[in-house]
Order: C-alpha cells, then sequence, then structure tokens
C-alpha cells in the first residue's frame, strides 16, 4: 500500500517559516513526480510546487521566491521550505505523486498563518 506521510503543518505568524516533509516509499519517490497542493476553505485545491525525479521544480506565481520545494533521495521524503508567510498562505497542505494516469495523495496537513 502506497502511503505519503506528511508533517511540519502549524500556526505560525506573517513573515515566519515553516517547512512540510512529506515521507514515502523508494518505488514510488525515486519514479514519481512529487508535488504539494494547497485548499483553503471555500476555494478549489491549487497546486504550490512539484518536482520531477530528476530534480526540476516548478512553482504557483503566488509563491514563487517565497517557497522552495526539494527532496532528499536518502530519505525518500520531499520538502516545502516556506518563508515570508501571508496569511493568504492558510490552508490545508497535500502531499501528491504522480507517474502517468496514477495519482497518490498525503492526509493534509494545516498551515494557518495569522498574527
Amino acid at each position: 500500500q502506497v502511503q505519503l506521510l506528511e508533517s511540519g503543518g502549524g500556526l505560525v505568524q506573517p513573515g515566519g517559516s515553516l517547512r512540510l516533509s512529506c515521507a514515502t516509499s523508494r518505488s514510488i519517490f525515486s519514479i514519481y513526480t512529487m508535488g504539494w497542493y494547497r485548499q483553503a476553505p471555500g476555494k478549489q485545491r491549487e497546486l504550490v510546487a512539484t518536482i520531477t525525479g530528476g530534480g526540476a521544480p516548478n512553482y504557483a506565481d503566488s509563491v514563487k521566491g517565497r517557497f522552495t520545494i526539494s527532496r532528499d533521495y536518502a530519505k525518500n521524503t520531499v520538502y516545502l521550505q516556506m518563508n515570508s508567510l501571508k496569511p493568504e498562505d492558510t490552508a490545508v497542505y497535500y502531499c501528491n505523486a504522480e507517474l502517468r494516469f496514477t495519482t497518490y495523495w498525503g492526509q493534509g496537513t494545516q498551515v494557518t498563518v495569522s498574527s
């Protein structure tokens, strides 16, 4: 069974930082494109960032320059470093793995940016 185990969410003040982690199996991590999506209340789930098996990143315009996605091949873990957080970043963040027509999702981790 494929599992994506997320951690790192929490409450942070505007301008602060958080690092999200998503751990999975080697068979998934070494091949699949990994990504982070988020969903705020009343809104559709949106792409935040992706990273290919070769390490090529892609970011939504709203987070460029503030967020960094990376993957640790030894730990089978993908990270999302979030800096200069804004209240608009408040959402449930979901880890994602994709390969062709196969998609897996994590359970989500809450990120709240508030004073």
